[in-house]
């Protein structure tokens, strides 16, 4: 803790590399609550008995946009979003799929695990090295994505045996995607002294809990994370 604080003080969070670097790490944040509360808008339509719960995470994830929003403003960094929409494209395609053929725990694989697990390794990564504007937002936002990714953990292990095959499958197609994100991210990532090594250690912590609480097994769960690592 004490080299990642060193670190912190040691960023210039003015210069235009660093600058440079958060435009399209911001961009991101923003991108990914935009796209989490779209997401929940859509699965409280596929599941309407938690059609509250689902509205409520929602409207989460949109103040969370705003409050990363914010982050750049307090920079002045305009986020590049289009870097952000081509970012999320494939894992955004293939919710749309799964919501559309109806595949709910596809679509709960995609958003309450993937993306919510990745949002919670990069933001843990990201505190230590935050601006202080940043970090009291980022903590915030956490503490609430710890209670999307449990609302896809409870669903799930309570319908385990019928979701397995195609949570296998899910996992097959969309954990790939996830080690092309980090790679993508990787450089500008290390300007924000956020090391690739630890947002994926990170992740594989947070998504191995996630199956583990659903029910997998450790060697199922060993074996679905190598197809994740087979792509990094």
């Amino acid at each position: 803790m004490q080299q990642l604080a060193a670190t912190a003080a040691e960023l210039d969070f003015h210069s235009e590399t660093y600058k440079d670097a958060y435009s399209r790490i911001n961009a991101i944040v923003i991108e990914g609550e935009k796209e989490a509360h779209e997401n929940y808008i859509r699965l409280a339509e596929l599941l309407p008995e938690h059609k509250e719960e689902l509205i409520r995470l929602s409207k989460m994830e949109n103040r969370h946009k705003k409050g990363f929003e914010a982050c750049g403003r307090n920079l002045q960094v305009t986020p590049d979003m289009q870097f952000a929409q081509e970012f999320f494209a494939k894992l955004h395609q293939n919710f749309q799929k799964a919501a559309e053929s109806g595949n709910v725990v596809t679509c709960l694989l995609i958003q309450s695990l993937i993306i919510e697990c990745f949002a919670i390794a990069a933001y843990n990564i990201y505190i230590p090295v935050a601006d202080d504007f940043a970090r009291k937002i980022t903590e915030g936002v956490v503490k609430d994505e710890y209670s999307h990714l449990n609302f896809g953990e409870v669903w799930l292990k309570e319908h385990f045996e019928a979701s397995k095959a195609e949570l296998e499958q899910a996992n097959r197609q969309n954990l790939p995607i996830v080690w092309q994100m980090l790679n993508a991210v990787e450089n500008d990532a290390h300007t924000l002294a956020m090391e690739k090594e630890a947002l994926v250690e990170d992740f594989m912590i947070q998504y191995g809990e996630a199956l583990s609480n659903i029910g997998f097994t450790t060697r199922d769960i060993m074996r679905m994370s190598a197809y994740g690592l087979t792509a990094a």
